[in-house]
């Protein structure tokens, strides 16, 4: 799932110019996206539009794998 999201954000921002951490407690994988000031507004989209997509493709992919999956972006400091 890292993959398809490293992919789908390399997209939106046109460069590799952030990081995802991975987290797995209880049976549920958290993503987070670090990502600088200027992308995160990308990442997020106009009214959150951009991210609902993103974490409906990881819903998809998560009920495929049979997992529970959660994602937010954070400012890099």
């Amino acid at each position: 799932m890292k993959q398809l999201i490293e992919y789908l954000v390399k997209g939106i921002v046109g460069t590799e110019d952030f990081e995802i951490e991975e987290t797995e407690a209880d049976g549920r994988v958290e993503f987070i996206i670090h990502a600088n000031p200027d992308y995160v507004g990308k990442i997020i989209g106009k009214g959150g539009k951009t991210i609902k997509a993103i974490r409906n493709l990881l819903k998809v992919r998560a009920t495929l794998e049979k997992k529970a999956v959660g994602l937010s972006v954070i400012e890099k400091v």
